[in-house]
């Protein structure tokens, strides 16, 4: 991930934003009887990974079967680029424990579309699809390009109002006036409230205005980039602890944590940090995550 990288983040000022009292209407003031917090990564096909999150020897077609025990949700961006037929996503569904949770990547010919696939089959088309994971299927990820600004809001509401209200879905914005403090951009948070649409919040070092921390759910979609396991990355991990801690004693239902790091090889070593610090903060919160496998015992010789 690319976006809001940097070269130099010794100057970042990490902190999280303070809590936006908007948010005190979207959480009920009470916890959910049965939290959960799903955590993982953006890829599964990592060879690197084999003898230290996959066994010794697995072969790549194994890999999204070692991935779903080591995991319990995915970033899964192949949807982006094209939209998959009925065959993969059963071979997707079965290949996954009970307890998992895609997040296919709306397809770029919707969201990247001057008018986000309104004119052709594309919605239907990709719902039908993804429907088929059934219980496993989490909420869609919609990244809208840059360009994107509030004042297409009247678009967005034409688009959500389309897209089936059976499939769960979080959107992502770029554009800066979506943070300030205007009429438009309050408009646009309110949208989602209302159309029942999940927001993501990006953590990434050198656009801190997407790191907004409003709800627009009792779900959330985090997505944090770290910097090759930086100190920082660890400080900010401590930092979502007690927000996530926070919402969820104001009746967070569900978070979507995706650990991003360079090219996905450390995205592990981050995500089993994650699952430390979160249960030892959260020990209500139902969350698993990775952990290395543990190579086999030497057998001993008797000659």
């Amino acid at each position: 991930m690319d976006f809001g990288k940097l070269a130099s983040i010794e100057h970042v000022d990490f902190s999280l934003p303070p809590e936006p009292q908007q948010n005190e209407s979207v959480l009920p003031g009470l916890a959910h009887p049965h939290p959960r917090l799903y955590i993982g990564a953006t890829g599964y096909n990592m060879k690197p990974w084999v003898g230290k999150w996959y066994p010794k020897g697995t072969k790549d077609k194994e890999f999204l079967h070692c991935y779903g025990a080591q995991f319990n949700t995915i970033e899964h961006n192949t949807t982006h680029y094209r939209i998959p037929d009925a065959a993969t996503v059963e071979r997707w569904r079965e290949e996954t424990p009970d307890d998992f949770r895609f997040c296919p990547k709306i397809p770029q010919t919707i969201s990247h579309a001057r008018d986000l696939g309104l004119s052709g089959p594309q919605i239907e088309w990709f719902c039908r699809e993804i429907a088929g994971l059934e219980t496993k299927l989490g909420p869609c990820f919609m990244q809208l390009p840059p360009h994107v600004s509030p004042a297409q809001n009247m678009l967005l509401l034409r688009f959500l109002e389309r897209f089936p209200k059976n499939i769960p879905l979080a959107l992502e914005v770029r554009h800066p006036d979506f943070f300030n403090e205007s009429i438009d951009a309050e408009t646009y948070f309110q949208l989602l409230e209302q159309q029942g649409i999940i927001t993501v919040i990006t953590d990434v070092a050198g656009r801190r205005d997407v790191c907004h921390t409003r709800l627009t759910s009792d779900l959330v979609l985090i997505r944090f980039v770290g910097n090759g396991l930086h100190p920082s990355d660890y400080t900010r991990i401590q930092a979502w602890a007690e927000r996530l801690a926070f919402w969820y004693e104001q009746g967070l239902k569900a978070a979507y944590f995706f650990t991003h790091e360079p090219d996905n090889l450390l995205a592990p070593d981050l995500a089993a940090y994650c699952v430390e610090i979160f249960r030892a903060k959260m020990p209500e919160v139902v969350v698993r995550g990775p952990k290395e496998v543990t190579p086999p015992p030497v057998q001993g010789s008797l000659f």
